[in-house]
C-alpha cells in the first residue's frame, strides 16, 4: 500500500487542468509573464465521468490551447505510489476525487494538491477501477466509487466515511439479485446516475463460467434494488430466442463493462455490452445471442427495454463495445437531430436517434464468410453503416505486405498464402491460421458535440 504525499508548487497562472499520468496525478498551469487578475468566472468542473451527460469528454475551458501550451508550468503534484492506474478523476466544487493503483479512494483540494483525505475500502483488488460518480440532491451530497470487486460504496465527499443507511454499512453486493453463488464479477467502470438511481454493470471473465450479464439500478439513499435489466435474457424475455433453447442457464457475458450514458432529458440510460463467452467459440451457444455486443436503450427510471442494436450476431470475434456511447447533435438537412453515437472495435460508428433508435444513415448488411469449426454457425449477415465511412482499415490484402526489402517481402508472403483472409468477420478456422484484422484490441476516440453529415 504506497502511501500519498504532494508536492506543491504555485507559479502564476492563467488557467488550471489535471491529468492522471500513470501512478500520478498532475495539475498544470500557464506561467504568465505578469501577474493575473481574476476576473471573476467560475471555475468549471468535471463532475461526471466523461465531463458531462453527453459523454463527449469536452471543456469549455479556453484558456489551455494550442497557442499558449508553451507556458505550461507544474502546479501541484500528488504522488500516488507504484501500481496500475486507469482512473480518469473528478473535479467538484474545487475537490479532484480518484482512485490510487492499489484502489484507495482519495480527495485532494484541485487548487493546491493537498490531500483533504483518503478512503481504502479493506477489500483488495487487482481490477482496474477507472472512475466515480458524484451524486447530490437538495442538501444531499454521496460520492459512489467501485473498484472492490463486487462493492458499490457510498461516501460522504466532505470526510470519505461511508453512509451508514446506504446497503449494509455503506455498501452494496451487487451479486445479490443475480442467482446466489459468488460469480466473477467486478465493478470497473463508474456507475451511472439518473435522479435517485445509481445504475451499475459490470466485467466478468471471458471464458467458460462467467457470470451472465444484467445491469442494475438502486436507490441512490438507501441501496436498495430498483430494477435489473438481464442482458442475458432468461425464459420468457425478449431476445431468449436468440439463444439454444434450455441452455441460456449454462451462459454468460454480454454484460455492460465499458461504462453507461444517461440522457437526463429523455430518462434514457444507454448501456454498451460485451460479447457473450467464450470469446471466440460460439458453438454452444447458436443464434445471434441478444443482448450481446449491443447498444441498448433502456428507461433510466424502471429498466424496461425502449430499443437496441446488436452491433455483431453471434459474436466470435471478440467485438464487444468497448467505450460508453456519446450523445451528439448531427446537423441533416437543416435541423439538428439529437442522437447517439457508438464507435466500435472493428472501426466503425453507428449512429440513432436517441428516443426511437432510428439509424440515421442506412445500416447494409454484408455476408460475413461461414466457419469449418465443427458445430460452429456463424452469422450470414453483419451490420455496417453506410456513414460516416470507417474510421479503420477494414481488410488487409497481400498488396499492403512490406516491400521494406525482397527478404522481407517473399516471407511475409509465404505467411500471408497460410492464413484465412476474408475481412473483419473471418471466423477462426480449425484448418490452419486467421488473419485477425482489424484487431479484436480495439478503441476509438470521443467525438465532438456536433456533426455535420
Amino acid at each position: 500500500m504506497g502511501n500519498v504525499t504532494s508536492k506543491v508548487t504555485q507559479p502564476r497562472r492563467l488557467g488550471r487542468a489535471a491529468w492522471q499520468l500513470g501512478p500520478v496525478v498532475v495539475a498544470a498551469c500557464l506561467a504568465a509573464p505578469e501577474p493575473v487578475v481574476s476576473e471573476g468566472r467560475p471555475t468549471v468542473d468535471w463532475p461526471i465521468y466523461g465531463g458531462s451527460a453527453l459523454g463527449d469528454r469536452y471543456s469549455t475551458l479556453a484558456q489551455i490551447n494550442p497557442a499558449t501550451t508553451a507556458r505550461l508550468a507544474e502546479a501541484w503534484r500528488v504522488e500516488l505510489g507504484p501500481g496500475d492506474l486507469q482512473c480518469s478523476p473528478l473535479v467538484v466544487d474545487g475537490t479532484l476525487f480518484g482512485y490510487t493503483p492499489t484502489r484507495q479512494v482519495i480527495a485532494v483540494d484541485a487548487s493546491s494538491g493537498a490531500r483533504k483525505w483518503l478512503w481504502d475500502s479493506g477489500v483488495p483488488s487487482r481490477q482496474p477501477a477507472r472512475g466515480l460518480a458524484y451524486w447530490r440532491e437538495g442538501g444531499e451530497r454521496r460520492l459512489f466509487v467501485t473498484g472492490a470487486y463486487k462493492y458499490l460504496y457510498a461516501l460522504d465527499p466532505e470526510t470519505g466515511a461511508p453512509i451508514p443507511g446506504f446497503g449494509h454499512g455503506g455498501r452494496v453486493d451487487v451479486t445479490a439479485a443475480l442467482g446466489g453463488g459468488d460469480p466473477p464479477i467486478a465493478l470497473t467502470s463508474p456507475p451511472a446516475v439518473y435522479r435517485g438511481l445509481v445504475i451499475v454493470g459490470f466485467r466478468t471473465t471471458e471464458s467458460e463460467g462467467a457470470a451472465a450479464g444484467a445491469i442494475q439500478a438502486f436507490d441512490a439513499r438507501s441501496g436498495q434494488l430498483r430494477w435489473i435489466f438481464h442482458t442475458l435474457p432468461r425464459e420468457g424475455e425478449f431476445g431468449a430466442e436468440t439463444w439454444p433453447k434450455g441452455g441460456r442457464h449454462q451462459q454468460g457475458g454480454a454484460n455492460a463493462w465499458a461504462g453507461l450514458t444517461v440522457d437526463p432529458e429523455r430518462g434514457i440510460v444507454f448501456a454498451p455490452t460485451g460479447s457473450a463467452t467464450p470469446d471466440f467459440v460460439g458453438k454452444g451457444r447458436a443464434g445471434d445471442n441478444l443482448f450481446a455486443s449491443t447498444l441498448l436503450a433502456l428507461d433510466a427510471a424502471t429498466g424496461k427495454r425502449i430499443w437496441h442494436f446488436q452491433v455483431v450476431r453471434h459474436d466470435i470475434f471478440d467485438r464487444d463495445l468497448a467505450s460508453p456511447p456519446t450523445m451528439v447533435t448531427v446537423r441533416r438537412g437543416g435541423r439538428p437531430v439529437d442522437a447517439v453515437a457508438q464507435p466500435t472495435k472493428h472501426g466503425f460508428l453507428f449512429l440513432f436517434e436517441r428516443a426511437t433508435g432510428r439509424p440515421l444513415f442506412p445500416i447494409r448488411e454484408r455476408a460475413a464468410p461461414g466457419s469449418d469449426v465443427p458445430g460452429e454457425t456463424t452469422a450470414p449477415r453483419q451490420p455496417a453503416p453506410k456513414r460516416p465511412a470507417p474510421f479503420a482499415r477494414q481488410y488487409f490484402t497481400a498488396e499492403m505486405l512490406t516491400r521494406r526489402t525482397p527478404e522481407a517481402y517473399a516471407l511475409a508472403s509465404a505467411a500471408y498464402r497460410q492464413l484465412r483472409s476474408q475481412g473483419p468477420f473471418t471466423p477462426m478456422t480449425a484448418s490452419g491460421g486467421t488473419l485477425v484484422f482489424p484487431g479484436f484490441d480495439g478503441g476509438a476516440e470521443s467525438l465532438a458535440t456536433t456533426l455535420t453529415f
